[in-house]
């Protein structure tokens, strides 16, 4: 064989045995690859100490020095080898769910104050039902004093000359002047009116408590005499005269007071004799001390 084709077959042996051995690079590459990412996965599983100390420092600094469990084994962990890892020992606490911040219903607690208010409040119920039942009883009062003295005027003739009325200022009694209290153009006392008057004083004394207001009433016609010079002056004294007699048998005269209206205050129309008669008069006013009753 000649040397020319001794180099041939060399040259093409060493060609085929260069073309079998490229395998090789492709896995050299693949172990590279490999080992890099390896290298990456422990990096990411690796933790930063010195980072982690910062964080936890923050997290007790916002949280008033409470951190969650398990923070300790996660340094420990994470300074160990992937391979080397173990559960955490510690228990997990449960997870509980946070209460919602739903306002609460504003309940008033009444206050002192108020207490005062509803206790003055009370009181004051509490007194006009008193006062109610007060006035209910002195109203049976007046018409049962009433009663007394329409039965005696009717039984002594006086019932054309006296007339009683329960009113809102108390019960009046009004007693007619002419030919029984008092003579035309007098103050004085007639003894034909005593024994009634007598009567009224002795009515008048069954309570101790109803103040009494005598009131001398004339009519429009004009006096002008030495002792009476107008009809100011008459009412007033013959309202005196009344009260006198009143006290002189035996009411109270810390009760009494005495008025004079003259003309001012007439029950009938001063244009005629009789209406004139009717308004020469004296009332006696038992006067109401507790709330008139509402119907």
């Amino acid at each position: 064989m000649s040397a020319h084709g001794r180099r041939g077959r060399r040259g093409g042996h060493g060609e085929g045995s260069h073309n079998d051995e490229r395998w090789l690079l492709t896995y050299a590459d693949m172990i590279t690859l490999l080992m890099a990412l390896f290298m990456v996965l422990f990096s990411i599983s690796s933790v930063n100490i010195s980072k982690y100390q910062t964080l936890q420092k923050s997290l007790k600094s916002a949280f008033s020095g409470s951190i969650l469990p398990g923070g300790r084994s996660i340094l420990q962990s994470g300074s160990q080898s992937t391979t080397s890892h173990s559960p955490a020992t510690s228990e997990i606490p449960a997870i509980v769910a946070p209460t919602p911040n739903v306002p609460r219903p504003n309940v008033a607690v009444p206050d002192q104050q108020s207490q005062t208010n509803t206790g003055t409040i009370n009181q004051q119920l509490n007194n006009a039902m008193v006062a109610a039942a007060a006035g209910d009883a002195e109203q049976r009062d007046f018409y049962r004093l009433k009663a007394m003295l329409d039965a005696y005027a009717r039984k002594h003739g006086f019932a054309n000359e006296v007339n009683t009325v329960v009113a809102r200022n108390g019960l009046i009694i009004n007693v007619l002047t002419d030919k029984l209290l008092f003579d035309s153009g007098s103050a004085t006392l007639n003894p034909s009116g005593m024994p009634l008057l007598g009567e009224v004083a002795r009515l008048l004394n069954v309570d101790h408590l109803h103040p009494i207001t005598v009131a001398g009433n004339t009519d429009n016609q004009p006096i002008a005499t030495a002792q009476f010079p107008n009809n100011w002056v008459l009412s007033a004294a013959r309202a005196t005269s009344v009260l006198l007699y009143l006290r002189g048998h035996g009411v109270n005269e810390q009760r009494l007071s005495v008025a004079g209206y003259a003309y001012l205050h007439p029950v009938a129309s001063n244009a005629t004799a009789q209406g004139r008669a009717r308004n020469r008069r004296v009332e006696i006013i038992l006067q109401r001390i507790n709330p008139f009753p509402t119907p």
